[in-house]
C-alpha cells in the first residue's frame, strides 16, 4: 500500500524519528522513500547515519514529489512553516499533523491544502508502544485513510475517530496520561524508599508490578474492578490500602486532572482558530 510512495517529514524530533524507526522496522517503506527536513546539521547527520534516510534543511525540497507529508513541528511555528509550504504541496498529497491543539481547519487554512489528517500520539510512541487517535477531513481518500492507519500504527496502537472533539479527549486521556502515570510510579517508588527499600529495588518492584498488572488486564480481558476484587481479601492489606486511596479521593483527583488537560486542549484549539 505504501510501495513507490514518497514520504516527507517536516521536523525530525523524537516523535518523527519514532515514526521513521517504526516504518522501517515493519518494512512499510524503504529508507530511500523517506526524506526528513530539519534545520540542525547534527540532527540531519544523525538521521542519515542511523536510519539511512535522505535529509535536507529545505522544507520545499522535502515536499517536492512527496505523496505523504508528516508535520512533526511545534504548534507555534505552523504559521511560518505553513506560509513557506502554501501552494507547494501536490493537490492529491496527504498531510498528517501530530501538532497538539491545532485543528483541522487551522492546518488546512495555513497550508491551503484540503487533504489533512490530525493525529494525537503520546510519548510511549517513542518506543513504538504508543496510542494514537486520529481524524481525517472529508477530502482524504479511502486509500489514504488506510495508509494513515499503517503509518500511525508504526507508533503502536492507532484509532480512527469521526469527531474532532475526540482528539481533545485523547489529548487529556492518552496524550497527557503518561505524565499522570509517571507521577503515580514516582510516588509508589518513593513509598518503597520511605519503607526502607533501596531506590533501585523499589523501582524494580514498582515497574514490574505495573507492567504485569497492565498485561493481566489485556490478557484476561476482565474489567479492572474484577481483577481488583480478586486481589482484595476481606480485612487484608490491599483492602486497607484501597480504603485510604478512596478516602483521599483518588478517582476524583485523576478524573479532574484528565478533564483539566482535555479542557486545555480545547482552549488551545480555539486559540489556533484566531
Amino acid at each position: 500500500m505504501l510501495n513507490e510512495r514518497k514520504i516527507a517529514f517536516i521536523g525530525s524530533g523524537a516523535m518523527g524519528e519514532a515514526m521513521i524507526k517504526g516504518i522501517l522496522a515493519q518494512k512499510l517503506m524503504k529508507s530511500d522513500q523517506i526524506m526528513a527536513s530539519d534545520p540542525m546539521v547534527a540532527r540531519r547527520e544523525q538521521m542519515q547515519a542511523v536510519h539511512g534516510i535522505q535529509t535536507t534543511d529545505n522544507n520545499l525540497e522535502a515536499v517536492r514529489n512527496a505523496d505523504i507529508i508528516l508535520l512533526c513541528i511545534k504548534p507555534q511555528v505552523l504559521d511560518i512553516v505553513g506560509a513557506g509550504l502554501r501552494g507547494q504541496i501536490a493537490p492529491d498529497a496527504l498531510v498528517i499533523s501530530i501538532m497538539a491543539g491545532i485543528t483541522l481547519h487551522s492546518i488546512q487554512k495555513s497550508l491551503g491544502h484540503p487533504r489533512v489528517v490530525r493525529a494525537m500520539p503520546n510519548t510511549p510512541a517513542q518506543i513504538n508502544l504508543g496510542m494514537t487517535v486520529w481524524i481525517a477531513t472529508a477530502d482524504v481518500t479511502e486509500l489514504q485513510r488506510k495508509q494513515t492507519g499503517l503509518i500511525l500504527g508504526a507508533l503502536g496502537e492507532q484509532l480512527s475517530v469521526e469527531k474532532e472533539d475526540f482528539i481533545d479527549m485523547q489529548t487529556g486521556l492518552g496524550g497527557s496520561g503518561p505524565g499522570f502515570v509517571f507521577l503515580i510510579v514516582e510516588a509508589m517508588i518513593d513509598a518503597g524508599v520511605h519503607m526502607g527499600l533501596s531506590r533501585p529495588d523499589a523501582q524494580k518492584i514498582v515497574l514490574q508490578t505495573i507492567a504485569g498488572s497492565v498485561a493481566l488486564v489485556k490478557e484476561t480481558g476482565q474489567h479492572p474492578a474484577q481483577l481488583k476484587n480478586l486481589v482484595t481479601s476481606a480485612g487484608g492489606t490491599t483492602a486497607a490500602g484501597l480504603y485510604e486511596l478512596e478516602k483521599a479521593g483518588l478517582r476524583a483527583i485523576l478524573s479532574d486532572a484528565i478533564f483539566a488537560a482535555y479542557r486545555r486542549s480545547q482552549e488551545l484549539g480555539k486559540l489556533s482558530e484566531k
